[in-house]
């Protein structure tokens, strides 16, 4: 069974920084595309971030050059480090991946077939 877990969430005033963690199970994901999301009360879930199989890395306009996403694929672990945070990064946020292999990604939640459970971000101001 693929498990994705996140970790690494919890309550930071505003300027400081978190990592999130995303472990995965049941599978290797070193071949797929990975991808965070949020979702704050009231909005839709957003794109934040993603890391394909190559590497390559995107961003939301929003974290751009506050967020960086990176991966282990030794660990089977895709993280994100969050600095500069500020009250509108608030939201829980979800790491998903690509079921297919070698595929680039889009921002859309509908293209991720696995999700985790999510992880709640809190910034104080």
């Amino acid at each position: 069974q693929v498990q994705l877990v996140e970790s690494g969430g919890g309550l930071v005033q505003a300027g400081g920084s978190l990592r999130l963690s995303c472990a995965a199970s049941g599978r290797t994901f070193s071949t797929n595309t990975v991808a965070w999301f949020r979702q704050a009360p009231g909005k839709e879930r957003e794109f934040v971030s993603k890391i394909n199989w190559n590497f390559n890395t995107y961003y939301a306009d929003s974290v751009k050059g506050r967020f960086t996403i990176s991966r282990d694929n030794v660990k089977n672990t895709v993280y994100l480090q969050m600095n500069s945070l500020n009250p509108e990064d608030s939201a829980v946020y979800y790491c998903a991946a690509e079921r297919s292999s070698y595929v680039t990604g889009t921002m859309s939640p509908g293209s991720y077939d696995y999700w985790g459970q999510g992880t709640q971000v809190t910034v104080s101001s």
